[in-house]
């Protein structure tokens, strides 16, 4: 993960933020969805995707190229074929015009390995299930 092009850890320590402070941040931004939800009760998990919606839609329709998180069709970049996943994503006129490969640490492609492995896992029990999915 990077801060303006430059990775995590390496802004950290550029800015003087020790470890168990990333460590704290990561932390909190994987339960802060629940926190949202806690603090804003019924229906508030429809405003990041709303935002999220907006600022693709503006991207799209003003042709601006802006790089967002999406969930883009990934072939052959990450070490992976084939799959939609989460990634850094040009939105332009063209809709999902460049998916963007940034520098993972070892334990960022640890965490992304298994994600991805988790989704491989789920998408070969649906085709179980269902041989149209296949």
């Amino acid at each position: 993960t990077t801060i303006n092009g430059i990775p995590v850890n390496g802004f950290a320590k550029i800015k003087g933020v020790s470890e168990s402070r990333i460590d704290e941040i990561v932390d909190r931004t994987r339960k802060g969805g629940g926190e949202i939800v806690g603090l804003l009760g019924n229906g508030s998990a429809y405003y990041a995707p709303a935002t999220s919606a907006i600022a693709m839609a503006e991207a799209y329709l003003g042709d601006t190229k802006r790089i967002l998180p999406c969930a883009s069709y990934v072939d052959g970049k990450y070490g992976l074929d084939g799959l939609y996943v989460g990634v850094p994503t040009m939105i332009g006129a063209g809709g999902t015009e460049e998916v963007i490969e940034i520098e993972l640490s070892d334990e960022e492609k640890s965490n992304l390995k298994v994600s991805t492995d988790a989704v491989e896992e789920l998408l070969e029990a649906c085709k179980g299930l269902d041989s149209s999915l296949a």
